[in-house]
């Protein structure tokens, strides 16, 4: 089954998020048994080459495990520049950021989409040995994820879980919280309206029958978010991990 049909069939799913760019380091990521790995255009510390080089040693470290990672790309905004390099560059499918309505679904959708579905231009380069190089085959093999992260996002998620050809939701949850009137991302001030709204995206994705994922922070958060409805969830990160290990051992070395 591929990674495009288990999204469609809101099978659970569990991945990590990279944003260093150290293919090596990706590569040993990618075997350790995730279903994806999301390399992050958007705020993360990679440029093309990067992207390039991470869905490569993706592929790498999945062809040493007994379980495939997709590679997917948070896209650094909705357009079709970015989501077409990203899709060329190999990538299984696209997390489009800070959507606010079910136009701005459409136009990712049609940007992710070669002809008739959308306007994606042929030039598939490395995606033509990844993924597919007929148009109609690469198109039911790319997925498109819209981020819910913005007040209107939030208040028109209806809608736009209602646009055709979205496969899923993401929630970004610093942001949403944010938009919820948090003075930083974990406020406790706020945890009352985020849950709710945690569980209101849920809902909407589950009613309309596509795929809802998230980011969190730890294994255990993720755990609790696939339990609660999620379909897929992304675990921390490469930096947050490597900072926080390195400071564990400092820690026990130093008492």
């Amino acid at each position: 089954m591929t990674f495009a049909e288990q999204i469609r069939g809101r099978e659970k799913l569990v991945g990590y998020w990279v944003t260093l760019d150290a293919p090596p380091a990706t590569e040993r990521i990618a075997r350790l048994g995730y279903d994806y790995v999301v390399l992050d255009a958007q705020h993360g510390l990679i440029g093309y080459q990067g992207l390039v080089t991470g869905l490569l040693a993706i592929d790498a470290g999945s062809a040493l495990s007994d379980r495939e990672a997709a590679g997917l790309v948070r896209v650094e905004a909705n357009n079709p520049t970015p989501i077409g390099r990203a899709l060329d560059a190999g990538a299984t499918g696209v997390i489009v950021p800070l959507i606010d309505t079910a136009e701005d679904v459409a136009a990712a959708v049609r940007a992710a989409k070669y002809p008739p579905l959308g306007v994606r231009s042929f030039g598939p380069l490395r995606a033509s040995l990844r993924i597919d190089a007929e148009p109609a085959k690469a198109n039911a093999a790319t997925v498109v994820l819209a981020m819910i992260e913005t007040p209107l996002g939030l208040k028109n998620v209806a809608e736009i879980c209602a646009t055709p050809g979205l496969d899923g939701l993401y929630v970004g949850p610093s942001d949403l919280s944010l938009a919820l009137g948090a003075r930083y991302p974990g406020d406790p001030e706020v945890d009352g309206p985020f849950e709710e709204a945690l569980e209101l995206i849920a809902r909407t994705a589950a009613d309309a029958g596509i795929a809802c994922g998230i980011h969190t922070f730890d294994g255990e958060n993720a755990q609790r978010r696939l339990a609660q409805g999620y379909t897929f969830a992304t675990v921390s990160s490469d930096l947050s991990h490597l900072e926080a290990i390195a400071a564990a051992h400092l820690d026990t070395a130093r008492s």
